[in-house]
């Protein structure tokens, strides 16, 4: 199986949920032009990282975003991994990546395990506590968040499960790009999967961001890439090869986990 995946890296307006919704429709409708299987969003996109007002701006349940994602999904007939927003919940707010069929079917909440203490993220949203896993179109994939990719176990754990493409959805400064890079790759090569990694552009009032989106073989090659600005990535992955890569090198029949 093969999919044409759109990489929708989108600078995000601070704190203008309006406003970032009708940038994503224009960029979710003009990515839809080249006909993809699946389009991707970044980290917190509909509020960016404006954590102080979350209580104010925070979507209720995500209800919002999921009705304007499965709209999208169903006008433009795909898949979409629709970034993470800000869900308010009874318990507190999560920062949760939603995952939307092409029929308007939501397929998948993530809420972000691992919160970026850097950022704040630890005093105003709650960490998560399931796994990304997300079948669509029988294909087993995972869902991750930002400062989920500095932790390999984490990964490893979906792909250990069958998952075969990893998507990202971040908001990764500039002044940590060889990270983000490097980090990326070597979550593909490790776990012999796709990686779709998208990230935003532009700037808020503390951070410049590093763009940079990337779609990765599992060979840890770069089939698209990024600049900075903003724009849309597309690029096509190959199911078969990820099974290929599994047989040349069989990484996961030879695990030893009883000693790690």
């Amino acid at each position: 199986m093969k999919w044409k995946i759109a990489c929708i890296q989108m600078d995000i307006s601070f704190g203008r949920p309006a406003q970032n919704y009708a940038r994503a429709e224009e960029l979710i409708r003009k990515a839809a032009e080249e006909s993809p299987d699946i389009a991707v969003l970044p980290e917190l996109w509909t509020t960016g990282y404006d954590l102080g007002r979350l209580d104010e701006i925070a979507d209720d349940e995500a209800a919002e975003t999921v009705a304007f994602l499965q709209n999208c999904a169903k006008e433009y007939r795909i898949h979409l991994v629709g970034g993470s927003v800000a869900k308010k919940t009874a318990e507190g707010i999560t920062n949760t990546l939603i995952v939307i069929s092409k029929h308007g079917e939501l397929i998948k909440e993530y809420d972000k395990l691992h919160l970026f203490r850097l950022m704040d993220e630890h005093h105003y949203l709650q960490p998560g506590k399931e796994d990304g896993l997300f079948s669509l179109e029988g294909m087993l994939c995972a869902g991750f968040i930002c400062y989920d990719i500095r932790f390999p176990e984490w990964i490893r754990t979906h792909a250990a499960k069958g998952a075969q493409a990893i998507f990202v959805s971040a908001e990764w400064p500039k002044p940590r790009l060889a990270h983000w890079r490097a980090l990326l790759i070597s979550r593909a090569i490790e776990n012999q999967a796709y990686v779709v990694a998208v990230n935003r552009s532009g700037s808020d009032p503390k951070n410049m961001f590093a763009g940079h989106s990337m779609i990765i073989d599992p060979w840890g090659e770069i089939v698209a890439e990024g600049a900075e600005e903003e724009e849309i990535i597309t690029g096509t992955i190959d199911f078969a090869k990820t099974e290929d890569v599994r047989k040349q090198i069989p990484v996961f029949s030879d695990r030893r986990p009883e000693f790690y």
